[in-house]
């Protein structure tokens, strides 16, 4: 991990409150994790009531993550909308293909676009950041076609700026784990199905109950493979939670419950492009 310079990343923030008071209005497209909360609240402290905060729901994201974008937007005093995506119902995506984000995020910003010319709001901005450029993001793609802005990588901000000047900010998400859509646990090839994704969806549901903070549950058919932060997996082991997790995992549908040994891994179905 790089030495953080608190000079720097402040002056980091400075460029990008700069960047959006330059701006008439703005869309975020807020989706309620790190990043975007972070965004969202910057653009709100340079732009005031200019700014529109709209968050995507569907059965590909977790419902707890919609819920706290709702409350966060609610305690800003930022206008938020919640907008039906229907991700969940191209072909393309449920083909689930290694370009899948990119056919949902053209989806989703087709959709701001819309609600930006509506409202008169010239600018929309998404919440990439410079590390995103380290991983298979065909999302950015999508993005760059619509004209859709990245603040944050124009200030050049890494992931662990933004937590930094979150907790600064006083920000509740500064330590939240990060989390992806639904369909990423799902190896590319394999069919997205709703039945997987709600399947999914309970089983990280299960997971979270029980206190653990950075996990993932990877579908490969009817097994469950489970990546947790290596400090935590001691505790998973432990005879009843194990059991208990395991028979909630089953009744869910899966067939058999297994532990990545390796941890978590950001992106590891990723892999499989890089063979």
């Amino acid at each position: 991990m790089r030495l953080l310079d608190p000079k720097e990343v402040f002056k980091k923030r400075q460029v990008l409150l700069d960047r959006l008071r330059s701006l008439d209005s703005l869309l975020v497209a807020f989706s309620g994790g790190v990043d975007s909360t972070f965004l969202l609240a910057v653009a709100h402290k340079g732009l005031g009531k200019k700014v529109l905060a709209v968050t995507a729901h569907s059965i590909i994201y977790p419902q707890s993550e919609i819920e706290e974008a709702v409350v966060f937007a609610k305690g800003l005093g930022v206008e938020h909308l919640l907008l039906h995506s229907e991700a969940s119902s191209l072909p393309e995506f449920i083909a689930n293909p290694p370009e899948r984000c990119y056919f949902c995020k053209k989806s989703l910003f087709e959709h701001l676009r819309e609600i930006a010319r509506q409202r008169g709001i010239r600018h929309i901005a998404h919440a990439a950041n410079m590390d995103d450029f380290g991983d298979f993001r065909p999302g950015w793609k999508a993005a760059e076609e619509m004209g859709i802005i990245a603040p944050l990588v124009d200030a050049r901000l890494t992931k662990e700026d933004i937590r930094f000047l979150s907790k600064e900010m006083g920000l509740s998400t500064w330590d939240k784990p990060s989390m992806a859509c639904l369909a990423s646990r799902i190896p590319y090839g394999e069919t997205i199905t709703e039945t997987k994704l709600r399947m999914i969806g309970e089983a990280e549901k299960e997971i979270a109950s029980h206190g653990f903070s950075q996990y993932r549950v990877r579908a490969h058919g009817l097994s469950a493979r489970i990546e947790l932060h290596p400090s935590e997996m001691n505790r998973i082991l432990e005879p009843e939670l194990r059991e208990r997790i395991a028979a909630k995992l089953k009744e869910l549908g899966f067939l058999y419950v297994s532990l990545d040994l390796e941890g978590y891994v950001t992106g590891s179905m990723n892999r499989e492009l890089k063979k």
